[in-house]
Order: structure tokens, then sequence, then C-alpha cells
């Protein structure tokens, strides 16, 4: 019966490592999630903050303004002999 204890008792503290382990790994992937979703909010707060300053909200779409920025730093990149186009 001892054996079967002892056994019994290693199975549990297997099982209990295990749990823990994964129960911090939920909360880490927890943790970035969250910071994801913070960057995610700044990207998007940016993107409309450069979207406004090409033309004003209602003026024009917002793709319409992205993609005047785009030309802007496409046109800017050539400038500084950087070809935009080159995956590199």
């Amino acid at each position: 019966m001892t054996r079967e204890m002892a056994t019994y008792d290693e199975r549990l503290r297997d099982l209990e490592a295990e749990a823990f382990r994964t129960g911090r790994t939920l909360a880490e992937h927890g943790e970035q999630l969250q910071r994801i979703g913070e960057q995610q909010v700044t990207a998007f707060g940016n993107i409309d903050s450069l979207a406004n300053a090409v033309g004003a909200p209602g003026d024009r779409t917002i793709t319409e303004r992205l993609d005047t920025i785009e030309r802007v730093l496409f046109a800017l990149a050539r400038a500084q002999g950087i070809d935009p186009d080159d995956p590199a």
C-alpha cells in the first residue's frame, strides 16, 4: 500500500506542478495580450492623428488621407535614396 501511496503522491505532485506551470503560462499570455491591445490602441490613435494632420475629419475619407501620407513618405524615402518597394 505504501508503494501505491508513494506513486499516487508523486503523480499528484506532477499534476500540481503542471497546473502551476499552465497557470503561469496563461497569466503571461494574458499580460502579453493586454500589452498588444494597448499597443494597438496607441497605433490606431497615431494613425488617426496622422490622418487628421493631412486633412480635417469628414473632409476626405481616412483611406484617402492615409494614401496621401503614404505618397509623402514614399517621396521622402526616394529623396533620401531609399527604395520603399525594396523588401530588404
